[in-house]
């Protein structure tokens, strides 16, 4: 009877090692198929995009890249953000107010994707001199979709307002999009 019972646990020690040694061997072949498909470092480069906003004079924009697209950041002044207020939003296409366009109660900073939602054009608007379309804000020569100063759809046939990106105030002279 020792005999017996001896190999018994001399079995289930074979089994034990061998379902381990598999298991070990099965993560070995697995975590670099896994790890191949994380990001690359170029991409993780773009993941965020930070911003100063220092430089911008109240009534300007700046256009900068986040994730290969453009981003649009604007100072709005006193006058644009009472245009915005000024309009029911009950009234647009895709009803958003300015407040809910902008972070932190910071309505001074608007800060969009620089992409038409109809069909992906840059609108014009951001940089000096350029065309801003009837409401002051963003005019894309595409198709002729105008915006507001709060960049929201006004005129065209852009079915919604720019996208703002997930962004937060790093400083008071700054933002993290991202």
């Amino acid at each position: 009877m020792n005999g017996e019972g001896e190999g018994i646990r001399r079995r289930d020690f074979i089994n034990v090692a061998a379902v381990s040694f598999a298991g070990v061997g099965g993560l070995a072949v697995l975590a670099p198929l896994i790890s191949q498909m994380n990001p690359s470092a170029d991409v993780l480069a773009q993941a965020t995009t930070e911003v100063d906003l220092s430089a911008i004079a109240p009534g300007q924009a700046v256009k900068a890249v986040f994730r290969s697209q453009p981003l649009f950041v604007r100072h709005l002044t006193p006058a644009e953000i009472a245009a915005a207020d000024k309009v029911d939003a009950s009234t647009l296409r895709d009803p958003q107010t300015l407040e809910e366009r902008t972070v932190d109660g910071k309505t001074q900073w608007l800060v969009t994707m620089g992409v038409c939602t109809h069909l992906g054009c840059v609108p014009l608007g951001a940089a000096e001199g350029e065309v801003r379309g009837e409401y002051g804000g963003y005019f894309c020569p595409c198709h002729g979709s105008v915006y507001d100063t709060a960049a929201r759809i006004r005129k065209g046939p852009a079915p919604k307002n720019l996208e703002v990106p997930k962004y937060k105030y790093t400083s008071e002279t700054a933002i993290l999009v991202g």
